[in-house]
This record gives structure tokens, C-alpha cells and sequence, in this order.
């Protein structure tokens, strides 16, 4: 299976568009690293993108990308030769973002200058308060698997709650549970287990460690499921995207490192089994 991805990564890294090859005006900009397709389409909505010096209006629009001449806001966009995916440990108070009006620290400041010059964005999100694995990449079809919902990128979180929730909550959690927020409605099945070990210790009997791993990306989603059981998180730490593991990658916090074709295959797979449905056990 990690071979089937390579060769998924390995021709997305080919890049080979021809002038004689029609293009998406959307997947154009993704491919050269502007931004996600979505954010791409957001652009265009708001016509800072122009064709051969006529505003385009649909993402859709067909382009020639060795023949027509692309510019975002006056800037003429050219597709990057090399495709780079690296990995960031975020710490708390960032934002997943690359610019912020507020003046706050963003994902990109803490690049490397060599990085920051290939125009890398972040993939999906991660909240200010929370810290963890975030990827960044100028390869906008790899941002599409990672965060478009149909290809279900599993991303799993380490939380320190309070107070402890019951068995009976853990389970709700697991099978599914209607959360508030920007996208209101019952999550699909996440993986969620008590953690245990020197590194999980609870600093009293009124908080504990648990993992929740989803398919999904709604926005502050694990702070909301487990508001909606009766708990609180302190502490949210994004451990995995797929079977990439913060803890193999050796990263503290701040920490980047330029992702091999290998690791950025490890990103795309996730667990075929659904998840348990028994009663977490609490000792």
C-alpha cells in the first residue's frame, strides 16, 4: 500500500503539464503553490485572478499553463519545479496561517528562509491554543487528499481534559456525538481510548489524558467533542496525520523537517477497521 502511495506522490512531484494540456484555473494555482484548490476558488470569487488580463470568474475556467499568463493580484503566477512537504511541530499560540492581520506569530515565520522561498502553505488547520503536526506544501493535489472529506486523512490528538469523563461518555464520543460550532451536527466515529504511562501522568484526579482520532476536519472539532461530553480540554496535541507520528519525526516544539517521498506517503493512509465499539475500560 505505502508503495501505491509513492507512486501517487512521485507523479505528483513530476509535474508535467504541457503547453498542449487544459488546465483548471483552480488546480492551476494549487499546483503552483498559492494555495489550496478551495482557497484557490475563494480567489477567484473575489476576482483577484486574471487570465491573459481579463478577471476570471469561475474556477473552472480552462487555461493553457505554458501559454496563458496568470496573475494574482498583479502578480504573475508561475508553477513551482519542485514539490516540498515538511513537517512543523506548532506550538501553542501560533497561528495556521500565512500572513495574520493581527500581527500574531503565523506557521510560516517559523520556517527556514530556504522553505519560505518555495512558497509552502499550511494544510488544513490547527487551532492557536492547540500545538502538534501540522504539514506544509507547495503541492496543491497532496493539500487536496489531506483535507478534502472524501479521503477521510485520519489525524489524531492527544488531550489532558477535566474532569475525567465516564466510560458511558467515552463511548458517545467514539460512536458519534452532536457538537455546536461553525458546522453543528453529529461527528462520524472516531477512535477514542484512555492513555496510560510515564508520559501521560495526570497532575491530579480531577484531569486525565485520552486520544481521539477522527476523519474529519471541523474546526476546533476535538474541543467541541468534548465539550458536548461534559468535559474541558487544557491541553490538545495533534501526535498523527495518517501514519505519520510527531514522535518519529523526533520534532520538539518549532521544530520543521523537509518530508522524503516515504514519510509523505505515510501522511495518505489511515486504518481500514472501523472502530471498536466495546466499552473503553477505565482502571
Amino acid at each position: 500500500m505505502v508503495d501505491n502511495l509513492k507512486k501517487i506522490v512521485e507523479k505528483s512531484q513530476k509535474n508535467q503539464s504541457s503547453s498542449e494540456q487544459e488546465e483548471r484555473l483552480n488546480k492551476f494555482l494549487a499546483r503552483a503553490g498559492v494555495a489550496s484548490r478551495r482557497a484557490a476558488e475563494v480567489f477567484i470569487a473575489e476576482q483577484r485572478v486574471s487570465v491573459n488580463g481579463v478577471t476570471a470568474t469561475t474556477p473552472g475556467t480552462k487555461i493553457f499553463p505554458q501559454k496563458d499568463v496568470v496573475k494574482l493580484d498583479g502578480k504573475i503566477i508561475r508553477t513551482e519545479k519542485q514539490h516540498i512537504t515538511a513537517a512543523l511541530y506548532k506550538p501553542a499560540g501560533v497561528v495556521s496561517t500565512t500572513t495574520d492581520p493581527q500581527g500574531r506569530k503565523t506557521v510560516i515565520s517559523l520556517l527556514p528562509h530556504t522553505l519560505r522561498a518555495l512558497r509552502l502553505y499550511p494544510v488544513g488547520r490547527l487551532d492557536l491554543d492547540s500545538e502538534g503536526l501540522i504539514l506544509l506544501t507547495n503541492d496543491g493535489d497532496l493539500a487536496l487528499q489531506l483535507t478534502h472529506p472524501r479521503y477521510e486523512a485520519e489525524k489524531e490528538y492527544h488531550a489532558l481534559i477535566s474532569p475525567p469523563l465516564s466510560d458511558e461518555a467515552l463511548l458517545t464520543l467514539q460512536n458519534g456525538i452532536f457538537i455546536e460550532g461553525d458546522h453543528p451536527g453529529k461527528t462520524l466515529p472516531a477512535t477514542v481510548k484512555r492513555l496510560r504511562g510515564f508520559k501521560y501522568i495526570k497532575p491530579d484526579d480531577q484531569h486525565e489524558w485520552i486520544s481521539v482520532a477522527i476523519r474529519e476536519g471541523k474546526k476546533r472539532q476535538v474541543r467541541l467533542m468534548v465539550s458536548a461530553a461534559g468535559s474541558d480540554v487544557k491541553k490538545l496535541i495533534r501526535v498523527r496525520i495518517g501514519k505519520l507520528w510527531l514522535e518519529t519525526l523526533a520534532l520538539k516544539p518549532g521544530d520543521v523537517k523537509s518530508l522524503s517521498t516515504n514519510e509523505i506517503a505515510l501522511t495518505l493512509i489511515h486504518e481500514d477497521a472501523p472502530p471498536r465499539k466495546e466499552m473503553p475500560k477505565k482502571k
